[in-house]
């Protein structure tokens, strides 16, 4: 099993977040928070992944030229 280590959050927020557990799939906050902490870095490690093509950017770069925000 992994090492654990606590993060402070807001009690307010921590009891939104048990509320919205109940009668879901998960048995703790702390299952449910590791379980969105992990979509949200998967999510973000995707959007860093996704490169345009240079096709793709000279198209954005000629549509920013035609709006005018380049020269």
């Amino acid at each position: 099993m992994e090492e654990l280590i606590a993060v402070k959050i807001p009690k307010s927020l921590y009891e939104r977040i048990k509320e919205h557990v109940e009668g879901t799939g998960f048995e703790s906050v702390d299952e449910y928070v590791t379980y969105v902490l992990r979509e949200v870095l998967a999510n973000l490690e995707e959007d860093e992944e996704e490169v345009f093509s240079e096709e793709e950017e000279e198209k954005v770069k000629e549509r920013l030229r035609a709006l005018g925000y380049l020269d």
